[in-house]
């Protein structure tokens, strides 16, 4: 099943997505996605999408889940990934946080923060959390996912790397996560150690990379994460993302600017596509 949230910031309506890609509005039987419903979807896997009014048009698509509670992300974790950006393999996850306010639609664009240089782009797979998890053993981890999507973990290098402290002030400006189009439950993901995750930029492909070069795989992040706090449903987890980000182009780093469309994509769990434009 494929889920996603259509219309405007803060007034989006739950709709199913068909095997044609076309998007069947079931507002009028659950509004939106709840906690109680991300532990438990099978009431919606029940339904009949040819019971439902399709969408006209082209709506804005907004974010996969309405009020996202943490924003976790993983560090280096693809082994080329770290060779690029000159740094050594972890022993174990690397894990920091994007503020909330980041969240975004996957394609409502991204600001370039005034003054600013250095904004990158990373695409990732993404993990939305359906059942609490706590101190949970990596056997059951995938049994807390209420799905998958895809990620832009939009980076300011300057703020990250040269502004001391830690990465989040690299992270988190507005629109720095846009996430999206689609939820996918993983009963259409048969392996999330297998799918390719790539990114372009004006065209020229960017990022080209598997999810089968992760250091650590999904279900050793949820367990690993779930020891330090507990997940709850609608927490997102932006599990790392393959070579080819702005910071790591030969001869020289290349970063983006006002004006510039991205496209990236997770395979079978769609595409976003975002202009950049500056902020302020």
């Amino acid at each position: 099943m494929k889920l996603a949230r259509l219309g405007a910031p803060g007034a989006e309506r739950l709709a199913l997505v068909g095997a044609d890609g076309r998007y069947r509005d079931i507002s009028g039987h659950t509004a939106d996605l709840t906690p109680d419903l991300l532990a438990d979807l099978s009431p919606l896997a029940a339904l009949d999408p040819a019971d439902f009014p399709l969408v006209e048009g082209t709506p804005r698509v907004g974010p996969v889940v309405p009020q996202v509670g943490k924003f976790i992300c993983v560090g280096l974790n693809y082994a080329d990934h770290a060779a690029e950006a000159g740094m050594p393999v972890p022993a174990e996850p690397i894990l920091f946080a994007k503020a909330t306010s980041a969240v975004c639609g996957p394609d409502d664009g991204i600001l370039i923060p005034p003054g600013s240089e250095k904004t990158d782009w990373e695409v990732e797979l993404g993990i939305v959390i359906g059942k609490p998890a706590r101190h949970v053993a990596e056997a059951d981890a995938l049994s807390h996912v209420a799905g998958y999507c895809v990620v832009n973990d939009v980076s300011e290098r300057a703020y990250q790397i040269e502004r001391g402290g830690q990465w989040v002030k690299g992270k988190s400006y507005d629109s720095f996560g846009p996430i999206g189009p689609w939820l996918v439950t993983p009963d259409e993901v048969a392996d999330p150690q297998a799918l390719r995750l790539w990114l372009e930029v004006d065209g020229q492909r960017m990022q080209d990379g598997s999810t089968a070069t992760m250091i650590f795989g999904v279900a050793h992040l949820i367990s690993y994460i779930s020891r330090f706090m507990s997940l709850q449903p609608g927490d997102v987890i932006a599990t790392g993302t393959p070579p080819g980000v702005g910071m790591g182009q030969k001869p020289a780093p290349v970063y983006l600017r006002p004006g510039q469309t991205l496209r990236l994509g997770v395979e079978g769990l769609g595409e976003q596509v975002q202009t950049t434009r500056a902020d302020g």
